[in-house]
């Protein structure tokens, strides 16, 4: 973060009188929304922190570690005292005056732009520190960062950077900075997940490759059945310590069969040929089902890799495949549906027809419900919790069920309503009433 941009930014804040809101975003980066209307996103990275505008940040989870805690008790609400940056340090010091129902307390949040020490820091109006998005401890530091204790200041020192940048109009620049910095690792990490997604598929079509072939088994089944068969009808010619016998058929024809080394008797041949067909069989049957199960989510992840290539920033692709995603076992992709989070809420997305079912079957009276307009979809589902659904969430939530139900590109019509106004019909078939209509562009 450049010294000459944050005194830019610290002149630009000194505009505002309160701050409206205040909390993680993920897991580096603040909201903060002055004056009600105006954000700013502090991204604490360590190594490469900056600050950011951005229209709409799609929040992955809630925060609710005692920094986050802290950070919306103390600045949520509050009025804007002081916006300063310390001479001679890339620190950025926000003081408000927060009343709570006692009493009104100062409190300090100290943005520290320092590198691989990039902090944020909660103080109260003594400098002793009530919070911190990362505690040090004085044995790896001679600077300490622990709760209920002093902070030290920083030495200032002569910040000389190689060139003076002409930001202009100090929001254009926040907002082409996030751009300019996202692109390259949006690329980046779109290249890293599509790889990730690639070798599952990968993975799958090699079992699904594997698979034997259904007719070959029925027709060694019937070889099986009949060898038992005629055994069975010429028990009384076979010798009972025989290893093969030439057999005639029910058309005179002579027929050699080689008996079961395990096989102690002729009959016990027989039921052995029997018991193998029957296995046979029921492999045969359930090759189908394996087949069309191994389809379904190789469908599913050419879907999810679709929606990974067109995602348009950061935030979208950490909702579509976020970390935990890609450290999970390969077990979970027995799962008939997928859930993915945002701003707190569960958004699910059926990967089949019997994901669609089980959809209908556990969502809540008031869970929202979507699906295409007039055309065969995915199911999907948002949670409630008996809460309204943000605009956001609702739009992020119509685009993911066009994403997993349509290849080709275009403007779709998304319906609706809350689960209590879908009937089943059968299956996954469905009526429904009282809903709504949300326009989606596919890429």
């Amino acid at each position: 973060m450049k010294y000459s941009v944050l005194k830019r930014v610290e002149e630009y804040l000194r505009e505002f009188r309160t701050i409206s809101t205040a909390y993680r975003v993920e897991d580096t980066i603040i909201k903060i929304v002055f004056d009600r209307d105006e954000t700013l996103f502090f991204d604490m990275r360590r190594g490469d922190s900056y600050i950011f505008k951005k229209e709409d940040y799609k929040r992955q989870k809630i925060y609710n570690a005692p920094f986050d805690v802290v950070l919306y008790k103390r600045f949520a609400k509050s009025k804007l005292l002081k916006v300063e940056v310390l001479e001679g340090n890339r620190v950025l010091r926000i003081e408000v005056d927060s009343k709570s129902s006692y009493k009104s307390q100062k409190s300090i949040l100290q943005l520290e732009f320092t590198g691989r020490n990039t902090n944020a820091i909660i103080l109260d109006e003594n400098g002793v520190v009530i919070e911190a998005l990362r505690h040090i401890d004085s044995s790896v530091s001679y600077r300490s960062v622990k709760s209920g204790e002093k902070l030290k200041p920083l030495p200032p020192y002569e910040i000389n950077e190689k060139e003076d940048i002409d930001t202009g109009d100090i929001k254009e620049y926040l907002e082409n900075e996030y751009q300019k910095r996202i692109k390259q690792k949006v690329e980046s990490k779109k290249v890293q997940k599509i790889a990730y997604l690639d070798k599952r598929i990968k993975k799958l079509q090699k079992i699904q490759n594997s698979l034997s072939n259904e007719e070959d088994l029925l027709k060694k089944a019937e070889i099986y059945n009949y060898n038992a068969t005629l055994i069975l009808s010429n028990l009384h010619l076979i010798e009972s310590y025989a290893k093969e016998v030439q057999l005639k058929d029910w058309d005179g024809k002579s027929v050699k069969i080689e008996l079961p080394k395990e096989a102690k008797t002729p009959s016990q041949a027989a039921n052995i040929f029997f018991s193998k067909s029957k296995k046979l069989k029921q492999k045969a049957s359930s090759l189908h089902k394996e087949r069309e199960n191994l389809k379904e989510k190789i469908d599913f992840l050419e879907n999810l890799k679709r929606a990974v290539k067109f995602a348009k920033d950061e935030d979208e692709l950490n909702i579509l495949l976020p970390k935990q995603r890609l450290k999970r076992k390969e077990k979970s992709d027995s799962n008939s549906y997928e859930s993915f989070y945002m701003e707190g809420y569960k958004i699910m997305v059926g990967k089949s027809e019997k994901g669609n079912i089980m959809l209908l079957k556990e969502a809540k009276k008031r869970d929202i419900w979507l699906h295409l307009k007039d055309i065969p979809s995915t199911h999907v589902i948002i949670r409630t919790d008996k809460q309204s659904i943000p605009d956001e969430v609702l739009k992020f939530g119509a685009k993911l069920c066009v994403d997993f139900s349509v290849t080709s590109s275009g403007v779709y019509l998304v319906d609706y309503t809350q689960r209590r106004n879908v009937t089943v019909v059968s299956g996954a078939n469905v009526t429904y009433t009282d809903y709504k209509t949300i326009s989606v562009k596919k890429e």
